[in-house]
């Protein structure tokens, strides 16, 4: 009896223990497929990822440049450094269903500063004046700015899916743009001169560009197809020219 009733005791302590730890479980167990069941449910009701089959790409733009000059006058040489920024927004019109090849036309803004020995000034009467600052001229700094309004007009090519945002890009075309503000500044210790007006200055530019890049970062190159200054601009029967070569970094928006 004394066996029996020991092991009655531990059968007893035994489902004293287990009951409320079955009860537990199966609570867990409900609670578990409950909330499965709401998540279904929540993922049922979701509300579906729609993919914009008529997506556009990459319409404004901020870019850096370097700009160099080229068909310059004899001694012409450039000096610290010459540098542009550009910004704007562009229309992309997809041409074709996958829409990996379009048609973009924009507006934008563009600031440039060319830093070299050509001091542009004006005689008594008005007349501009042309000449290559000696050598041995002791000046801080001589520079022209150049503030313009451009219309970009692009044949672009790319990787991109609806759902692909990081791709190829190829675009190439030209870029329509026009001088609003101007100003050449020459600058030494005691002596400054500001020259405003420039009539020889080609206000219209025309330039041809190409733009080659992967996902954020992109390259580009932009060669002004007229002069910066006309046939009038000239230095001892020798024309001035310059003809601006842009090299940067660009980056695209939706």
């Amino acid at each position: 009896m004394k066996r029996l009733f020991l092991y009655s005791d531990v059968s007893n302590s035994y489902l004293y223990f287990m009951k409320p730890l079955l009860i537990f479980l199966g609570l867990l167990a409900t609670f578990s497929c409950y909330a499965q069941g709401n998540d279904d449910a929540k993922n049922e009701n979701a509300i579906p990822r729609v993919v914009d089959s008529m997506y556009r790409e990459d319409q404004f733009y901020i870019g850096l440049s370097f700009n160099l000059i080229n068909n310059e006058p004899d001694d012409f040489t450039q000096n610290g450094f010459s540098g542009g920024l550009h910004l704007g927004f562009i229309r992309d019109m997809p041409i074709n269903k996958q829409r990996n090849k379009a048609i973009g036309i924009g507006i934008g803004l563009s600031t440039n500063t060319y830093n070299s020995n050509l001091f542009i000034g004006e005689d008594e009467l008005g007349n501009s004046i042309y000449s290559i600052i000696d050598s041995d001229v002791d000046y801080k700094s001589n520079r022209l700015n150049t503030n313009l309004i451009e219309m970009p007009i692009q044949f672009r090519w790319r990787t991109s899916t609806p759902t692909k945002y990081n791709f190829w890009r190829v675009y190439t075309g030209i870029k329509l743009g026009y001088i609003y503000y101007y100003k050449a500044r020459f600058e030494q210790s005691n002596n400054t001169v500001i020259q405003t007006s420039i009539p020889e200055l080609n206000k219209f530019r025309y330039s041809a560009t190409l733009t080659l890049g992967n996902g954020s970062f992109n390259a580009f190159v932009q060669y002004n197809l007229n002069t910066l200054f006309d046939k009038n601009a000239q230095i001892d029967g020798e024309s001035v020219n310059l003809q601006p070569i842009k090299f940067g970094i660009e980056f695209y928006l939706l």
